[in-house]
């Protein structure tokens, strides 16, 4: 019946695309952003442009309602002479991380998909049953393999094997091999050993293993592929390759204590660059997360042992050579590269391999670079600005960051061809949901045009349109945000309507921002919910990055209570001002959205109702679970124990006596960035003062929410009624 009713769904969505232009013709309005069509929006992770620049691979996510899970699948844009086409690379559902290889004849991508050789096995037909029905995965075992496919289409090759996860990969510059780092393998004698020992037993921490980075010749992968596709390889040949983890063909060029998240080729081919993490991925020590080099060329890890050149206390992350084969550029997402840890606005940096001296890019521009590419003898780079996201050149570390014209909205992702001025990007804005295009050149930035339309069913949509707003903070600081108006009001004559009923939606972070760009999913509904009778109000508060690394860093020690005050101002100014309706006032967020939602809560009475998700009401309890623990120390000033006062007069638990505020609350039961025991404390808590609460937890789930698409769906249908029911705006005011 489900599958039913989603399919009438679309059949209307399709008829009202057809219908839209007609009914514009005589006077009529758009149709509105349904809950239907939100989620069934698609996002794009990931762009790729080929070496020459007339083809874009295009990695994209999708709910799929019946499997329950969200597709990742490949597509395929291309150009021949004048005519262009987008297709459908790859089917599996399970397909991410497309890599060009440096001579343009295959595109390589990781995925967990079941590797053909086993679909029809005799152990899979017994553990199936009849051969019909599909296993759960965590039965299956999949886990993230290389495949390689020719961008003329056909079927993928498999390149890697084994029960071990390749964390990363890369290609060689002359497209002959690839590298890739798994955890230390073990023979089947080894994993037969341990079970034998410790049966279900989990060894926290001791049992750990670190990665080993292998390269595989192409030819021979190919070679060995076809082989076992016309059954040439011997029985006891493949019996011995089942004996151990390591790839058939593959040899061990180095190893390390820690796990590898990314790698990069040197131009020249000659080195290797890699990024390290802990092996657990909990961000506990600053000397876990280190960019190293080795060569690509060794005959064994005993004669190469990767060189350390980074070394302090910043969190490092998308590495890629300079054309120069010695500098390595990356960015920074958190710590600083030259002193103790702070929690700074994402900054480009470079380190010379050799020396180990370390040079900011952009160093005077004020907000953070989200994303960059090298384009020839230029460093592009999307960065933001207040509420804009920008795309910005430059060619030299000391030089500042050249602004290229473009559209007002949000630039991301961008990729750069080697041997084309063609460059790719995501962009979106209010008015715009995100969409690939594709530009001549930086310079043409304003001429691009989109190579995609997955998202016209909401371009269709009549969407709310949005305005900055600007307020006094207490102590003089300006605070900007960003007003989401409901469908049919225009910003910029709103100042003729009565006040609206409001929703004050805290994003996470804390170093984020929001503004002129267009989500649509669990996280980020600000369209959805103006589209249900809601002015939105999104604080970019104290600790929010675009304004510069003094406004971000003023919430340390006070993680809540600043950030608070400067919401509540905003909250303030809009009454004031005639804009929010101080009688129909609501306020929600999700994980430090959450923190604020329940931080606040205890601060006013003036909320009606409050929707928060995977956010700590204490800290102590959250500095042990959460995986990015030293984070949580530096916005407090010390781990518990060396501010025992702060973490007690930051934390909300401590005056949930004040809270009036029906509240509904949402957690994922596996969530360890704010553990779900949060959520548990906050429920009960409300329950028993007798405040009107309700709490959804999602099984399987993290903190992301990524497992489930119904999960994220069912929260934002929820937390819409809650808001309805106790927030004085009926549905579409």
């Amino acid at each position: 019946m489900r599958a039913i009713l989603m399919k009438t769904s679309k059949c209307l969505c399709r008829l009202t695309l057809v219908l839209a232009p007609a009914l514009l013709a005589f006077g009529q309005v758009k149709p509105k952003l349904t809950l239907d069509e939100f989620f069934n929006s698609v996002s794009f992770t990931q762009v790729a442009i080929s070496p020459d620049g007339n083809s874009i691979v295009i990695a994209t996510e999708r709910a799929d309602w019946d499997q329950k899970i969200f597709r990742h699948d490949l597509w395929l844009y291309r150009e021949d002479g004048k005519d262009s086409s987008l297709i459908q690379l790859t089917q599996s559902g399970h397909d991410t991380e497309p890599k060009w290889s440096p001579d343009g004849r295959w595109i390589a991508f990781l995925s967990e998909r079941q590797p053909p050789s086993a679909k029809d096995s005799d152990d899979d037909k017994a553990r199936k049953g009849d051969g019909s029905e599909p296993r759960d995965k965590d039965d299956k075992g999949e886990v993230a393999q290389i495949y390689i496919i020719s961008p003329a289409g056909g079927e993928a090759i498999q390149i890697t094997k084994g029960e071990e996860e390749v964390h990363t990969y890369c290609w060689s510059a002359d497209s002959r091999t690839l590298y890739f780092a798994t955890r230390n393998p073990w023979t089947k004698q080894q994993k037969d050993d341990y079970r034998e020992q410790w049966k279900d037993v989990v060894q926290y921490r001791t049992a750990e293993r670190g990665d080993t980075i292998f390269a595989i010749d192409l030819g021979d992968a190919l070679a060995r592929n076809f082989a076992a596709a016309t059954k040439e390889m011997t029985k006891k040949k493949a019996e011995e390759e089942k004996e151990s983890d390591v790839t058939p063909g593959a040899r061990a060029i180095a190893t390390t204590p820690l796990r590898v998240d990314e790698m990069v080729t040197s131009p020249d081919g000659s080195k290797l660059a890699f990024l390290t993490n802990a092996i657990n991925e909990r961000a506990e020590k600053y000397e876990d997360v280190e960019l190293y080099v080795v060569t690509s060329q060794a005959a064994s890890p005993a004669e190469n042992k990767p060189r350390r050149v980074t070394n302090n206390q910043a969190i490092e992350t998308h590495p890629r050579w300079a054309n120069d084969n010695r500098h390595i550029f990356f960015i920074v997402e958190g710590g600083d590269v030259s002193g103790p840890y702070r929690d700074l606005q994402n900054h480009l940096y470079w380190v010379d391999s050799e020396s180990g001296s370390v040079e900011q890019w952009g160093k005077d521009f004020i907000g953070p670079v989200e994303h960059y590419a090298v384009a020839g003898d230029r460093v592009l780079s999307s960065a933001r600005m207040g509420t804009e996201v920008a795309m910005y050149t430059t060619t030299q570390p000391g030089q500042p960051l050249h602004k290229l014209q473009g559209w007002p909205g949000a630039y991301e992702n961008i990729n750069a061809a080697t041997h084309s001025p063609r460059i790719a990007f995501i962009y979106s804005s209010l008015q715009k949901p995100t969409e690939v295009y594709l530009a001549e050149s930086p310079d043409k930035l304003d001429q691009a045009h989109p190579i995609t339309s997955f998202n016209k069913q909401l371009a269709a949509c009549d969407l709310p349109q949005g305005r900055p707003y600007r307020w006094k903070a207490d102590d003089g600081t300006t605070v900007e945000g960003m007003l989401i108006y409901p469908p049919g009001i225009d910003p910029n004559n709103s100042d003729k309507t009565k006040p609206l009923p409001m929703f004050t939606f805290i994003h996470g972070g804390p170093a984020d921002a929001d503004g002129n760009h267009f989500e649509a999913d669990w996280y980020q509904w600000s369209a959805l919910a103006a589209t249900n009778g809601w002015l939105v109000f999104e604080p970019n508060y104290r600790g929010s990055s675009g304004y510069g690394d003094k406004f971000l860093e003023q919430i340390v020690p006070q993680i809540v209570s600043r950030p608070g005050k400067d919401i509540l101002e905003g909250v303030d100014a809009l009454v004031k001002d005639g804009i929010a309706d101080p009688d129909r006032l609501t306020i929600g967020g999700y994980s430090y959205g959450g923190y604020m939602t329940n931080w606040l809560i205890t601060q006013s009475t003036r909320w009606k109702a409050a929707v928060t998700g995977a956010g700590a009401v204490e800290h102590v309890g959250n500095w042990g679970n959460d995986d990015t623990t030293y984070d949580d120390a530096y916005f407090l000033g010390g781990r518990p124990w060396e501010a025992a006062q702060r973490y007690h007069d930051e934390a909300a638990i401590f005056e949930i006596d004040r809270v009036k505020t029906p509240t509904h609350m949402v957690a994922g039961a596996d969530d360890i960035r704010v553990a779900v025991l949060e959520d548990y404390l906050l429920e009960h808590a409300l329950y028993s003062l007798g405040v009107p609460n309700a709490l959804l937890i999602f099984p399987g789930e993290g903190h992301s929410l990524s497992k489930n698409p119904w999960h994220g769906k069912i929260k934002v249908r929820e937390e819409l009624k809650w808001l309805q029911k106790y927030g004085g705006a009926p549905a579409g005011e």
